[in-house]
């Protein structure tokens, strides 16, 4: 009886020590807190020392930074470290923190894989670490991971292909892939994923069809595959079972066939975006239909026929996008009314035509409105300047009219978030106004090229302080450059170009020392060039040809260290060429031909090894062909022609392997004309009327190799 008593007891004691070696064995805080610290050891760099200072076994694991535990077990379920400029990479000990739900990482530069010991966190819900440098494949372990809702592994450097494993998270609702480098076709396994709302493999190189299946996951929101390689047409059904999805992007592929009238049926659709693709057909008027769509974008595409009215009553629209496409007929006549929201309109690059009517000012909130490369005509509206939010409009190469004071500028005024302005390649056959002084502050880019304007360039557009580039190219502009030009100290590029502007090039244009680009070529400058063009420094191209101008070039122009292209041709310019040792090293082009250039030509042109293009035909050079050009050893186009230069043709030019174009007639040129390398291909008219010169048969010359006589010199030029 006494045996039988003892049996509870002994029962109580064989739990207690039950109970007492789980605990010694089971996870517990302490296991959190090593594998937090293992993370801290892993992590190379921490600029803020965040961690450094606050993740220390002197504090309680559950208030540290970015650590969270549960109320009921005591352990950590969530952490977020991310943005906190951490480097380093994952220690598999992360893979003990059992109780897990929320792992957040993002905006670091972690580097490295994955450990595969991150698939014991069978609790983790949540798996975020956009914005790093991780490598390797996409894990497979992940998809042993059975309540993972959200995975978030896009910004990386992730490569392979999409596991089909994946299709095992059932669980999963977002999968976010974006912006990797994996290749492979999208597997149809994905379809599978009967949770799924948010499919996103953006900035990838993925290949091949769209599955059709993915089109059936009915709680899809959002399917984005922007910027792959993907091709194939789009099921006619596409949005049969598809009731909540919101956002289909599919731009910057290679997908073709027509666009399915289907999408009718997505009547949640807010953004469609199948800009950059193949697609072919007309614009599906069931389109109109999407009430709630505020994007639409069908650019560069081989689209026909007219835009549906039905488009133009869509009034959530916020951008409309259908430029570079092959669509014609006209816009409706209140444009404007029906998309009231509209932010952003882009139509440009079609065969549009009729007017555009004075009611798109309806459309009162646009900010960005693009027409250009049409065949619109009609005077160009006045209530373009009640749009108050505006802040680019380019109505370039249409067939737009205008009263002769242009009058549309005016009311641009207005306009006070103007930044862009282009009205170039219409014949407005006006004068440019004193009222483009009016313009908003904000403008930085103006163009009114090709339009036919007459008269002189206004003083008052020195008042356009803002101004980064204008462009006046190919008008018939007279006078001369406004002194006021002083004041656009933010031009970086300046195109005067084919006009019939006069008198001397001003000194003021020196003042803008943040010019890259002076196109002044084609006009009636005369005078010489000026010297303190050599301290605007930052100049990049430099284009001065089919002018007047005179003397000398300036000596000062050796410091324009990083211009990359110069074009003096067909001036008047004289003397020698100033070029010294070191100058214009970064330049692709020079053009010094059709002047009156004497002298030799400096053999240090042969350091410029970036040269593609070199011209000093139609001069009065003389002396030899520097040995030097040998190494010009990116040079493509050569002209000497119509000099007086002497002595061999170097055989270090047979070095130019890129050479395609090469003429050195119409000089005094002796010896035999090399045969290696560019000379393999050129024929009898690169040598024209170099009566001394011999060589191969086939160069049509009159002596032969065998009766050469080289006449061998020396330069004089010193280096």
């Amino acid at each position: 009886m006494a045996r039988i008593c003892n049996l509870p007891f002994a029962f109580a004691i064989f739990i207690l020590l039950h109970h007492h070696t789980s605990h010694a064995i089971a996870p517990n805080i302490s296991t959190d807190e090593a594998a937090l610290l293992a993370l801290k050891s892993h992590i190379s760099s921490h600029p803020n020392n965040i961690l450094e200072s606050n993740w220390s076994s002197s504090s309680r694991v559950c208030s540290w930074i970015g650590v969270t535990c549960s109320s009921r077990h005591h352990r950590v379920t969530a952490l977020d470290i991310s943005s906190m400029q951490l480097h380093g990479t994952i220690p598999p000990h992360l893979g003990n923190l059992s109780f897990l739900i929320s792992l957040n990482i993002s905006n670091n530069t972690f580097h490295g894989e994955f450990p595969e010991e991150l698939a014991h966190l069978q609790r983790l819900k949540v798996i975020d670490v956009i914005g790093n440098n991780f490598t390797g494949a996409i894990p497979s372990f992940l998809s042993l991971l059975p309540n993972l809702r959200i995975m978030h592994l896009w910004n990386n450097q992730f490569s392979g292909k999409i596991p089909s494993s994946l299709s095992n998270i059932t669980k999963l609702k977002v999968l976010g892939l974006q912006n990797n480098f994996l290749e492979g076709e999208i597997p149809r396994e994905i379809s599978d994923l009967r949770y799924l709302t948010v499919l996103d493999l953006q900035f990838n190189q993925l290949t091949g069809s769209i599955p059709p299946s993915i089109f059936n996951i009915t709680t899809m929101q959002i399917i984005a595959l922007t910027y792959n390689r993907l091709t194939g047409k789009l099921p006619k059904t596409i949005c049969d079972h598809l009731p909540d999805l919101e956002g289909l992007f599919l731009s910057r592929n290679s997908l073709d066939g027509v666009i399915p009238p289907n999408l009718e049926k997505c009547r949640k659709l807010q953004d469609l975006e199948l800009s950059y693709n193949e697609f072919t057909g007309a614009v599906p008027r069931e389109l109109g239909n999407l009430k709630r769509i505020q994007t639409l974008g069908l650019a560069q595409n081989g689209l026909t026929g007219s835009v549906p009215e039905s488009i133009f009553n869509m009034s959530a629209l916020q951008m409309l996008q259908f430029g570079q496409n092959k669509l014609s007929g006209t816009l409706p006549s209140d444009l404007g009314r029906g998309i009231p929201n509209l932010k952003i309109f882009l139509c440009g690059g079609n065969n549009l035509s009729g007017f555009i009517s004075d009611s798109i000012s309806n459309s009162s909130k646009l900010r960005v409105l693009e027409l250009s490369g049409n065949s619109f005509t009609g005077p160009i509206p006045k209530s373009l300047g009640n749009l108050e939010y505006l802040e680019i409009l380019n109505l370039d190469w249409n067939n737009f009219v205008s009263d002769s004071t242009l009058s549309f500028l005016a009311s641009l005024a207005n306009c006070r978030n103007l930044r862009e302005l282009w009205f170039g390649g219409n014949p407005l056959d006006g004068v440019l106004p004193a009222s483009v002084g009016n313009l908003s502050k904000s403008l930085i880019q103006f163009g009114g090229h090709d339009c036919k304007l007459k008269g002189v360039i206004p003083l008052e557009i020195g008042n356009l302080t803002g101004l980064t580039k204008i462009s006046l190219s190919n008008n018939d502009l007279t006078g001369y450059i406004p002194q006021t030009v002083h004041s656009l100290l933010s031009l970086q590029e300046i195109y005067l170009d084919s006009n019939k502007i006069e008198r001397t090039i001003p000194d003021v244009i020196c003042n803008l020392k943040n010019l890259g680009a002076l196109d002044l070529s084609e006009n009636h400058f005369s005078g010489s060039v000026p010297s303190c063009l050599g301290t605007v420094t930052s100049l990049r191209y430099l284009y001065l040809s089919n002018n007047k101008l005179d003397s000398r070039l300036p000596s000062s122009l050796k410091s324009l260290q990083d211009l990359i292209e110069f074009n003096v041709s067909s001036n008047l310019l004289s003397g020698e060429i100033p070029l010294e040792r070191g100058n214009l090293k970064v330049a692709t082009l020079i053009d010094l031909s059709k002047n009156y250039f004497s002298g030799e030509i400096p053999s240090t042109l042969g350091g410029l090894d970036k040269l593609i293009n070199l011209s000093l035909a139609h001069n009065r050079l003389e002396g030899p062909i520097p040995e030097s050009f040998g190494t010009l050893v990116s040079l493509e186009y050569l002209d000497l022609s119509y000099n007086n230069l002497s002595c061999e043709i170097p055989k270090s030019l047979e070095a130019l392997v890129y050479l395609k174009y090469l003429n050195i007639s119409f000089n005094e040129l002796s010896g035999e004309i090399p045969t290696g390398g560019p000379f393999a291909n050129v024929t009898s008219q690169s040598f024209l009327s170099n009566d001394a010169l011999c060589g191969d048969s086939r160069f049509n010359i009159e002596k032969h190799k065998e009766e050469c006589k080289s006449k061998r010199c020396v330069s004089h030029k010193r280096a």
